[in-house]
């Protein structure tokens, strides 16, 4: 007898057997794009209200007095739920949003694991909702992108369909929580590195404007940060515009390191315990200094952005001090040294989120410092508002190596395309300033320490997804380090390969005969006893291991010349990989990629 479960689990099997077999798949993969995209604009929507109610609860329970006092423990307190959900209800590690992205395309075919529908969005929230100095863009993109990755393994689409999927839910999840459609599809390009084609084009546009719909339904057609440009860009502005980039540029360099640098020591703590009572306090201490780094810090950047500079001043020790120049430019320059170590810290003891929102943070305080600099050494007459806007440009250029992401995201942001030109130029310079400092991004820095880093190049995208052991050709005719020269012979009569590999009783590669260099030895049936094949055969000086990239593969060829390279595992003898193969898997792979 069939149960309710039973029979709604037939229905889906029916309805996922009659989509594919009546949709062509280009049709499938634009019905399924925008389910992906409103799929994108709801986890945005409960991120984003789950983080809103967890702070109005707080605010509920304790005066305003109370709440400032206690910001010295609730970080860790959100950190420490946070670990504690991970490590004994979870018990699986939530990695990084984008990097999480990225490894799933590089590494794992699109697939996305499980739990990533649920739990970058429970620990972020509980995180962010305690003051961890984080963002959700990143959890937000990472479980939409599971979502867009077992959407594609349901309808048993192919690698590239399934990639393109999660650009369209990367598309979507950054158009819903900015309402900025077109700087999302940017986005999925520049920062995801999917390759922009005629056919993946449509997909992503779908899903950007069923994720910017499904967000007004829910959260309003307001947008996160309302600007409105009441100056253009004037040529006498155009070295100061210039110097901000460069100014930017070296503000994420301090970022990236910053960040790098204290993920690598909290790392080298053993104790997670430490880890989580370091980084919290330490957390708790910045943020009691400086209340405007308590979570995302959406209001002081809207605050910033108006012109208000109240938000360095309140409820923190500076209150009674009198709103300066001097004293604005000592405080704003103390929050964008501290934004950095507060998302470090929180990172590191353990809090989930993302870099996305601390960096329009630091962008913001950076436009503001150089601005208020600048009119106070040259009493020039210049928008602050304005170079605040800009300096958000400036830093998503720098911190995330997108310039493109950058313009478009402050253009979409401010409503006007009116500022375009110095967008673009402080972009240019921040990207040049960081390109001679850092040649990979946060999001990638680790991918490209483990040399698994998914690129816009399509050689280098295909050999990210080939495998040793795919490759693995097992028809050799294996002899011994006994054996002699007429056993040599024997196998040459039986097999189609010049090349013999030579092991001793434990399996262990001792060295290959080539025909070759034993073709003069073949009709002298005299020595057929006599000789023994340690005395012929010879040792690789190149070999493959099963844990090499295929950029390693493909080097070891280049430098080699030959044509077929044994595999060894811990000396022990595999098999071998042929030029030849590695070619055609290759060719095989290029198509299997592309979308027209």
């Amino acid at each position: 007898m069939r149960t309710p479960k039973t029979n709604i689990k037939a229905n889906i099997e029916r309805l996922q057997h009659w989509l594919i077999n009546r949709l062509s798949t280009k049709r499938l993969i634009i019905a399924l794009s925008i389910v992906v995209g409103i799929a994108a604009g709801f986890v945005a929507v409960v991120i984003k209200n789950a983080v809103k109610l967890m702070q109005r609860i707080m605010n509920l329970l304790f005066s305003e007095t109370v709440h400032h006092y206690l910001y010295f423990i609730f970080p860790l307190i959100g950190i420490a739920l946070t670990v504690l959900f991970i490590n004994y209800l979870l018990k699986k590690p939530v990695r990084p949003g984008i990097p999480n992205v990225l490894y799933s395309i590089s590494r794992r075919k699109g697939f996305v694991s499980r739990h990533n529908l649920f739990s970058s969005v429970i620990t972020s929230a509980i995180t962010v909702g305690f003051g961890g100095s984080v963002g959700l863009e990143g959890p937000t993109v990472s479980t939409a992108s599971a979502y867009g990755s077992h959407i594609g393994r349901f309808f048993r689409l192919e690698y590239k369909y399934i990639v393109l999927l999660l650009a369209c839910a990367c598309a979507g999840s950054m158009a819903a929580i900015f309402k900025a459609p077109i700087a999302g599809i940017v986005f999925a390009v520049e920062v995801i590195m999917i390759d922009l084609t005629t056919f993946s084009l449509i997909p992503l546009l779908l899903a950007s404007s069923a994720a910017v719909l499904t967000s007004y339904l829910f959260l309003g057609m307001d947008v996160l940060y309302p600007f409105e440009v009441k100056s253009t860009f004037a040529m006498q502005e155009l070295p100061w515009y210039i110097l901000l980039g460069i100014v930017s540029g070296l503000v994420s360099v301090y970022f990236s390191r910053t960040y790098t640098g204290f993920i690598k020591r909290f790392q080298q703590f053993r104790n997670k315990n430490i880890r989580l009572m370091l980084g919290g306090l330490a957390i708790g201490i910045i943020v009691f200094v400086f209340p405007s780094l308590y979570g995302e810090g959406y209001h002081a950047i809207n605050q910033g952005l108006a012109g208000d500079f109240s938000y360095l001043f309140h409820n923190s020790p500076f209150e009674n001090w009198p709103q300066t120049s001097l004293s604005i430019l000592f405080i704003l320059a103390l929050i964008v040294l501290f934004k950095a170590i507060a998302t470090s810290l929180t990172i590191g003891a353990g809090g989930i989120g993302g870099i996305f929102a601390p960096t329009l943070f630091i962008g913001v305080n950076t436009g503001l410092l150089f601005a208020v600099l600048i009119v106070y050494l040259f009493d020039v007459a210049i928008n602050v508002n304005n170079f605040a806007l800009i300096g958000m440009a400036g830093l998503i250029t720098g911190v995330l190596q997108a310039p493109l992401t950058g313009i478009f995201l402050i253009a979409d942001i401010s409503g006007s395309y009116k500022l375009f030109v110095p967008l673009m130029i402080t972009a240019t310079f921040s990207y040049l300033t960081v390109k001679a400092f850092n040649k990979n991004t946060l999001y990638t820095e680790e991918l490209a320490q483990r040399k698994q880093l998914f690129t816009h190049h399509k050689d280098k995208q295909v050999l990210s997804i080939m495998n040793v052991p795919d490759l693995l050709e097992t028809d050799f005719v294996i002899l011994n380090t006994s054996d002699k020269l007429r056993d040599l012979v024997n196998a040459i009569s039986v097999s189609h390969r010049n090349l013999f590999p030579i092991v001793n009783d434990e399996g262990m590669l001792a060295g290959m005969v080539k025909i070759d260099d034993v073709r003069h030895l073949m009709f002298k049936q005299e020595l057929y006893d006599k000789i023994s094949l340690k005395e012929l055969m010879y040792m690789p000086e190149h070999w493959i291991s099963p844990r090499d990239s295929m950029d390693e593969v493909v080097k070891k060829f280049e430098e080699s010349g030959r044509f077929n390279l044994a595999v060894i595992k811990d000396g022990k003898y595999l098999g071998f990989i042929s030029r030849a193969k590695v070619f055609t898997n290759y060719r095989e792979h290029v198509a299997h990629l592309s979308h027209d």
